[in-house]
């Protein structure tokens, strides 16, 4: 098993602004990666302002007095660096990874945006532009109409509700001043957490972090916007129809909180059932032997996403020509019932674990994705997680995997989406 917490120096501080600073030494290249997270996402978004967590990402790129729009591309590309940023349903995330010896760039650049970022009527409109136009990119692709109904058929009320893009409506009537307020609201160091992960003296790090962040303007952490989503009352369907020559279903189901024990089940569960996911193939899984093997379903996936509130299990399918979403939705809940029913063997949970054991060493690799875990983590809440992350799975048991089956995999817990297709226009 990997340690990473073990084999490297990590250390927790907090600077007198409130700004949380994670800083782990790797000095396997002398290369250092910088992350600052930012404690809001889709979920923390009221009506009529959906996307805009995504909008004001796209804004932090516009420049500020300091560094105009495309200066810090042309610097951080002359330094051999990369950056980027992008936002989830909890969380905003804008990174650098450099060479260690031009790592003072990146502090600077993401100092300054926290508190500086412009406005300009012009870009904020010209990126308004963009936005619509990415959400209409998502619109080519079927399953983002499937995906966008069961999400919303999940979450009545909670934020989760709605795609990370927003709602097309949103995204035309929102105005500059809600994205001003929205930065001035959660764009601040005691919202904040910044991770180092590279070749450097965590003393002289710290010494730097502080030089440029200290003197920002201090405050109390925001409340964020939250709302509970009430208890389901019982199996949710939702029925979309777009053009197009290929059926899918998909198959969800009320998820625990990525920090809590039960995911780390779930995790392993969904690795038996549809794959481990990531580079590692998935044709010993369960549903794949199932559905696809005999034609039933062109492919077979699952997912289960750290999220900091309960969230959803998905199984998705494409359905083979020929084939129904009804026969391809009574296979998934077959399998499911079996798993209730008479659990899983010893092997295949051991295979599980060492297929994870593989996709956490190949994920791991690059300080650039050790200081998205440390960031990830802390927006969990929960800084240990990604180092414990192995060692959680590795307790999972077959009694666990049944368990987890049998209370979370429920009917009443369920929601159920098919995607039918209508054909293309033209066709006779």
């Amino acid at each position: 098993m990997i340690d990473i917490a073990d084999t490297h120096q990590t250390t927790l501080h907090t600077l007198a602004n409130g700004l949380t600073v994670i800083l782990r030494e790797v000095h396997s290249a002398p290369v250092i990666s910088w992350w600052v997270a930012y404690r809001v996402g889709s979920r923390n978004e009221r009506t009529g302002q959906t996307g805009i967590s995504h909008w004001l990402e796209h804004m932090m790129f516009k420049g500020t007095p300091k560094y105009e729009q495309g200066e810090l591309d042309r610097l951080i590309d002359r330094a051999g660096g990369q950056w980027n940023a992008f936002t989830s349903m909890d969380h905003t995330m804008y990174y650098e990874t450099l060479p260690a010896d031009q790592i003072d760039l990146a502090l600077d650049a993401e100092a300054d945006r926290m508190m500086n970022a412009m406005f300009d009527p012009e870009e904020t409109e010209s990126e308004r532009t963009v936005v619509i136009s990415e959400r209409r990119d998502n619109e080519n692709s079927p399953t983002f109409w499937l995906n966008e109904e069961v999400r919303a058929a999940a979450f009545r009320v909670h934020g989760y509700h709605h795609a990370i893009i927003g709602d097309m409506t949103d995204l035309y009537s929102m105005t500059r001043d809600d994205l001003i307020g929205h930065y001035a609201d959660y764009y601040r160091p005691s919202n904040a957490v910044a991770v180092a992960v590279g070749d450097f003296d965590t003393d002289e790090m710290l010494a730097k972090i502080e030089r440029y962040y200290g003197d920002l303007p201090a405050g109390p952490a925001p409340t964020p916007f939250v709302r509970h989503e009430p208890e389901k009352l019982g199996e949710r369907r939702v029925v979309v129809e777009r053009p197009g020559h290929t059926a899918f279903v998909r198959v969800g189901y009320r998820a625990p909180a990525a920090t809590e024990k039960d995911w780390f089940t779930m995790v392993m569960l969904d690795s038996i059932l549809s794959g481990p996911g990531g580079n590692i193939d998935n044709k010993t899984s369960r549903l794949y032997r199932r559905l696809v093997v005999p034609g039933i379903a062109a492919g077979i996936s699952g997912s289960v996403e750290e999220t900091i509130d309960p969230y959803l299990y998905q199984i998705g399918a494409t359905v083979s020509e020929g084939r129904t979403t009804a026969e391809t939705e009574a296979l998934i809940l077959a399998e499911v019932e079996r798993m209730q029913q008479h659990g899983i063997k010893a092997q295949e949970l051991e295979k599980a674990k060492k297929q994870a054991r593989a996709a956490f060493a190949y994920a791991t690799e690059r300080v650039t994705n050790q200081a998205y875990w440390l960031a990830q983590s802390a927006m969990l809440g929960d800084v240990g997680w990604f180092d414990n992350y192995l060692k959680r799975l590795d307790e999972v048991t077959v009694d666990d995997i049944q368990s987890v089956a049998q209370r979370y995999l429920t009917a009443s817990s369920r929601v159920v989406g098919w995607l039918l297709p209508t054909g293309l226009d033209g066709e006779a």
